[in-house]
């Protein structure tokens, strides 16, 4: 196992975060899942263990950065490196400004972007003791687009989008270590659950049909970063439904 790469993966209890731990446990990866639903991750290790792969998990809430170096702690211990964190956990409560859903903005900045700077912190040390790792920050089309109801969610995923870039110029190029923003747009996950905003659930029931990605799509191309020789730095995946503007 000293040999086997290792990948920890925040928001893993659903969505993009359990399909990715799946496809890198499939590519040999050791992998740390990280959610609050304990429950779920205990179910994902199970799933993991019958397909062949290794899998550990520790219950963190990334909004804490003294759970998000727990986990990372626990990482080290468990498995002796960390390759690649996934920072993955985050919230989409779209709402209009003038709705005033104070509590989802903070929420949405302390998931959002908090949870990417403590994931990043977390990490970094180990990373660099290694000379080599791989963080990979899921952003999202909205970071790219700003639309109505998206200007909290967006301005997150622009700063996620500003981070990983930093992170990028600031990393030693004698160092192998890489950062890579994944950018989703449309995907069949619990996100849209968040929302609480009942004229944006309108609008979107109105928005026509369009088949959106599945968490597996997102998953490969996360895997594809990751995979790419030392010398390849893959910065950002932009990857959406081909209907989605």
């Amino acid at each position: 196992m000293a040999n086997q790469k290792t990948a920890i993966i925040t928001g893993a209890s659903s969505g993009i975060g359990q399909a990715t731990a799946k496809e890198l446990a499939r590519k040999g990866y050791s992998v740390m899942l990280a959610a609050r639903r304990e429950d779920r991750l205990i179910q994902l290790k199970q799933e993991i263990e019958a397909m062949g792969g290794t899998a550990e998990f520790k219950a963190t809430d990334v909004t804490s950065a003294d759970e998000m170096q727990a986990l990372a702690d626990a990482t080290i211990e468990k498995f002796g490196r960390i390759d690649v964190l996934v920072n993955n956990a985050g919230l989409m409560p779209l709402s209009f400004m003038n709705k005033r859903k104070i509590a989802e903005w903070d929420q949405m900045v302390d998931v959002n972007i908090k949870g990417v700077l403590y994931g990043i912190a977390a990490v970094l040390p180990q990373m660099e003791e290694q000379c080599s790792g791989h963080i990979i920050n899921v952003a999202s089309v909205a970071g790219h687009d700003v639309t109505p109801g998206s200007a909290v969610y967006s301005g997150t995923k622009f700063a996620v989008r500003a981070i990983t870039e930093g992170l990028r110029q600031e990393l030693d190029p004698a160092m192998d270590i890489r950062a890579t923003i994944i950018s989703p747009g449309a995907v069949a996950t619990e996100l849209s659950t968040h929302i609480t905003d009942q004229d944006i659930l309108d609008m979107f029931a109105s928005g026509g049909e369009m088949k959106f990605l599945e968490a597996v799509d997102i998953a490969r191309a996360i895997s594809y970063a990751v995979e790419q020789p030392a010398y390849v730095d893959v910065n950002e995946i932009l990857i959406r439904p081909r209907q989605q503007k």
